[in-house]
């Protein structure tokens, strides 16, 4: 069964990300990923607002599966990044793969902060 709720999890986190890569990165006429940043840095405030509720005993072992492992996983991609970001770096375009690193980690970092900040996660214990 937990399985499956992986599972479900991913089959909408995956195609939310492809559409709102697409979506955002269509608004942008450069070679930057903009599209893969938003959906790591929305997914990672996502990831934060539900384990810092989860963490809080407000939500199940299935919950976390489903929402965390499942959704939260499939939206967000690491592969993407580090290909796009190599990529980059091989057009010679060092300095904007310095910046998809820097504002990648930045941005997912604090915005997981942010989110686990709001619903009382990083609190001790």
């Amino acid at each position: 069964m937990n399985w499956l709720l992986v599972a479900l999890g991913a089959a909408v986190g995956a195609p939310l990300r492809y559409l709102t890569d697409r979506a955002v990165q269509t608004r942008h006429g450069s070679v930057f990923p903009w599209g893969t940043v938003a959906v790591n840095v929305a997914g990672s405030l996502l990831l934060g607002l539900l384990t810092g509720a989860l963490g809080a005993g407000t939500g199940s072992d299935q919950a976390r599966l489903l929402l965390v492992t499942g959704l939260c996983g499939a939206l967000t991609t690491y592969s993407t990044f580090s290909y796009e970001t190599l990529r980059l770096a091989e057009r010679g375009r060092a300095g904007l793969a310095a910046a998809n690193i820097g504002l990648s980690l930045a941005g997912g970092l604090g915005a997981y902060v942010l989110g686990a900040g709001l619903t009382g996660g990083l609190g001790p214990g």
